[in-house]
């Protein structure tokens, strides 16, 4: 019978009569201990991961990583892998993965960064993403019973073929454009519909300086041949953006923004408002993929002109406005949490406000319970464009003017259970993953 470690102390400290032959078995015992002891300590079974991460492809994941066992439930996994990201200043995405080990694993908590370009694919980005996530579990793999089976190697195929962009050799000076246009057509036998947008965005981020434009034109068309007559709608707007921010610090944002826009919903023939702004963040600002909490502060001037006649009897006005923005977001492991207050109001006359908050929550309540919870609100006392003539049915039913309200509600709830089996690291795509539609 092998001797506990506790003989084992009691004899270094209180040696027994024994003979030459069992203390020379003692002498090998305590010379091999340390690799019985890691010998034991590695996993028999595969590494059981717990994927957190809505932007990754999780079949493919688990099609490519088949040395691991995916669970859908954190408590009974090794690794609980949370995956955040945040955009950039050329309108690519970088990643943070963090490695929480559990159980045996607990204590060590690896991060790692992932700089996606806008110009990859989402195949390519898919790609990427898997590559790091299985860089990342190799510690952890590393003391699973397939470690002496685990190989690294560098491919340097991609610095051979494409230079690294930097400040110097970069012949857009760090500017990124996008330009988009689209168009939708839709008939039945009774009612057709149209619509036609097009979208413009520039911009420029540095460690110091951000600086973006953007413009967007929408057009909707609808036509439906009623009993004893025919009703067409059309729905116009568009609108354009700039804005300018210094970093100033880890905390600090200074800046100015500028808009004009049109909406012939909201009765604005023309609505062009300038403001700077100053923002503090509470923590630093590179956390921002984990947490980040905001106060923002605006103060400008409004210029509107209407297409119609307002309740206050008006074709035209300027009028000084404020606001004041704290935003909340938080992204961990028992699940994410946003948040958004804002208060705006004219200078000239503060009883027209509008109060508006809006909030998210997703948490993981036990064992494969998770609950949602979402909900807006709004207190609004501000709405100077409405028409004084009114809306017509016709333009109530196609929602094509703005109505008159003291507020505007919004809030959904859901809980979901998943239980059985926690193992789920088979993918199979036959049928598209469901049983299909049936009946329609």
């Amino acid at each position: 019978m092998a001797r506990s470690s506790d003989d084992v102390r009691q004899d270094i400290r209180h040696p027994r009569p024994t003979s030459a032959l069992n203390r020379w078995w003692a002498i090998v015992l305590l010379t091999l201990l340390p690799d019985i002891v890691t010998a034991q300590s590695r996993t028999a079974r595969p590494l059981r991961i717990f994927l957190d991460c809505e932007s990754c492809s999780s079949d493919y994941m688990r099609n490519e990583t088949r040395w691991v066992e995916f669970v859908r439930d954190r408590t009974v996994s090794d690794v609980h892998v949370l995956v955040t990201d945040i955009n950039t200043g050329s309108g690519g995405e970088e990643y943070t993965i963090e490695m929480v080990g559990l159980g045996s694993y607990a204590g060590r908590v690896d991060t790692l960064r992932l700089v996606v370009p806008p110009t990859q694919t989402s195949t390519e980005r898919r790609d990427a993403l898997t590559r790091i996530i299985q860089l990342g579990l190799v510690p952890f793999a590393a003391r699973t019973a397939i470690a002496s089976r685990i190989r690294v190697s560098l491919d340097g195929e991609d610095d051979e073929k494409e230079e690294r962009a930097t400040p110097a050799n970069d012949p857009w000076k760090a500017w990124v454009f996008e330009a988009a246009v689209s168009g939708s057509i839709e008939r039945e036998s009774r009612q057709r519909s149209s619509n036609v947008g097009a979208s413009f965005e520039a911009s420029r981020v540095t460690s110091l300086w951000k600086a973006g434009f953007d413009a967007d034109f929408d057009r909707r068309r609808n036509r439906f041949e009623l009993e004893e007559r025919t009703v067409t709608s059309t729905r116009e707007s568009y609108s354009s953006n700039v804005i300018l921010v210094r970093s100033f610090g880890p905390h600090w944002g200074a800046g100015a923004q500028a808009a004009i826009s049109s909406s012939s919903f909201a009765n604005t023939k023309r609505a062009i408002r300038a403001a700077p702004a100053i923002e503090y963040s509470i923590w630093p600002y590179e956390e921002a993929t984990r947490k980040q909490l905001t106060l923002q502060y605006s103060l400008g001037v409004s210029d509107f002109t209407y297409r119609e006649e307002t309740l206050f009897d008006r074709f035209h006005e300027t009028r000084p406005t404020q606001t004041f923005v704290a935003g909340y977001d938080i992204q961990q492991r028992w699940g994410d949490a946003e948040a958004e207050f804002q208060y705006s109001n004219y200078v000239d006359d503060p009883k027209q406000y509008r109060l508006e908050f809006d909030a998210n929550l997703n948490v993981r309540i036990s064992r494969g319970l998770q609950l949602e919870l979402g909900a807006s609100a709004s207190q609004i006392r501000d709405q100077l464009s409405l028409v004084k003539r009114g809306a017509s049915d016709d333009e109530v039913l196609l929602e094509l003017q703005a109505l008159r309200t003291d507020y505007q509600l919004n809030g959904y709830i859901g809980l979901r259970f998943t239980f059985g089996s926690i193992f789920n690291s088979v993918v199979n795509p036959r049928f598209g993953g469901g049983p299909g539609e049936l009946l329609r």
